[in-house]
């Protein structure tokens, strides 16, 4: 067990969405700025990652099922949150909604996105993974500061974010292992339904975050960063 590979993934999610406490009072742009870079960088790394691995394996002509099931899962989870993981604020409301949503479908994604990690024997994936969190976690703790969380929370539902990626390196270790096994049975099943969350998610983002639904220059600007970032990633998983 390579304890400096858990360091790596907790480290770069919790010091990544500390970084929100720096940005200072400018609720307006920036943040539409951040909903606009984050829900680029979900969409770009569900195309670029989760769909071509969840259909690898013989039964890949049911992923689409699964995909489905997460996307409706989602509706349902906008139900209690009010949307506001998506960056829909209701300002006439007086009620500070928490954005369950966009926080378990993160955990759920960076608690699988840690799994494969038992198999990365050239280091080549975990750098990609922690340069996705760093992201994933400022924009987790944007949405939070959206919502007026306060500071404490914040810290602790960043650090439940942040020890999900090694979690799952934990979990994926024991199957390994063959304690448990099984895994492949119903991984990309799993994959699909975070999938669907994530489509949602992150299209949704990219339509609403600004109120008259078009692109200005800053929002297209933040939207080829989060796509970059996200490319970037990619690229440096592929280089080898």
């Amino acid at each position: 067990m390579e304890i400096w590979k858990f360091s790596i993934l907790f480290f770069s999610a919790f010091l990544g969405g500390l970084t929100i406490f720096l940005v200072k009072n400018d609720k307006s742009q920036l943040l539409k700025l951040i909903l606009s870079f984050s829900g680029a960088y979900l969409f770009a790394i569900t195309v670029l990652h989760l769909i071509p691995d969840a259909y690898h394996g013989s039964d890949s002509h049911e992923i689409g099922i699964y995909i489905l099931i997460g996307f409706l899962l989602q509706i349902f989870l906008e139900q209690f949150s009010e949307g506001v993981e998506h960056g829909h604020i209701h300002k006439h409301s007086h009620t500070h909604a928490f954005p369950y949503g966009i926080m378990i479908s993160l955990c759920l994604h960076a608690f699988l996105e840690g799994m494969p990690l038992a198999k990365d024997h050239h280091n080549e994936f975990i750098f990609g993974i922690a340069l996705h969190h760093i992201p994933a976690a400022f924009a987790l703790a944007s949405i939070l500061v959206q919502n007026h969380i306060k500071k404490g929370p914040i810290v602790f539902y960043l650090i439940l974010f942040a020890i999900m990626a090694p979690l799952g390196y934990w979990v994926s270790l024991g199957l390994s292992n063959g304690s448990l096994g099984g895994i492949e049975a119903y991984f990309n099943k799993i994959m699909g339904i975070v999938i669907g969350i994530f489509l949602h998610i992150s299209t949704t983002i990219l339509f609403e975050s600004s109120a008259d639904h078009k692109i200005n220059k800053r929002k297209m600007l933040a939207v080829l960063l989060g796509i970059g970032i996200a490319l970037i990633g990619f690229f440096s998983g592929h280089s080898h």
